[in-house]
């Protein structure tokens, strides 16, 4: 099990997954409080979807919702599924790692992606979220509820997931200029996820 895998794991095993992915949106109640927290700027809500997948549920309800979805993913097969199955976003092939986009965004989901980052990946991930931020612009981000490392499975093949001590999350967070909204750590009523939320300050 190694970080460097999951991509290519992605490209084998995320199609079939996306397909048997279960279709009820758990997430719908953190969306709506970040949507209902998040700058609306003329026009539509900007959203940036980091390790967007499939777009479905989530991309797609936030396309229904009225926002302007762009989703990236470094899975190939996961970013032309998402292209077809959320055909009013946009769809772009690239690393998360490193991304610079010449645009801000009022919400930037980083939801199920992070964590299959090295933890040293991981802190390099937070001058990404605040360059494409917009002032008083929300994150909405999932990580493991400690330090550590975890082995995961997505159909036959083990998947990597590592989380930082929730600390060094909060610390990183004030650094990039992010103001914690809340942490729920392994929520009940999604998943077990555990799920932050933070706005850049103005």
């Amino acid at each position: 099990m190694d970080p460097d895998d999951v991509i290519a794991t992605y490209d084998r095993e995320g199609p079939a997954w996306a397909a048997a992915r279960d279709r009820r949106l758990t997430e719908r109640p953190w969306l709506d409080r970040a949507l209902m927290l998040a700058p609306r700027p003329a026009g539509r809500r900007r959203v940036l979807d980091l390790g967007c997948g499939a777009g479905r549920p989530i991309a797609e309800y936030l396309v229904d919702r009225g926002c302007a979805v762009t989703g990236v993913d470094a899975s190939r097969p996961m970013i032309e599924l998402f292209a077809r199955v959320v055909p009013r976003a946009a769809a772009l092939h690239a690393d998360m790692r490193g991304l610079r986009l010449s645009q801000s965004f009022d919400l930037i989901l980083a939801w199920d992606s992070v964590f299959h980052l090295a933890p040293e990946a991981q802190r390099e991930m937070f001058p990404t979220f605040a360059a494409h931020a917009a002032p008083r612009g929300l994150l909405l981000l999932t990580t493991g509820p400690k330090a550590g490392v975890a082995a995961g499975r997505i159909g036959q093949s083990a998947l990597y997931h590592a989380s930082l001590d929730p600390d060094e999350y909060r610390a990183h967070l004030g650094e990039a200029d992010f103001e914690v909204l809340g942490f729920w750590p392994e929520e009940p009523a999604c998943g077990g996820r555990s799920i932050w939320m933070a706005r850049r300050r103005a």
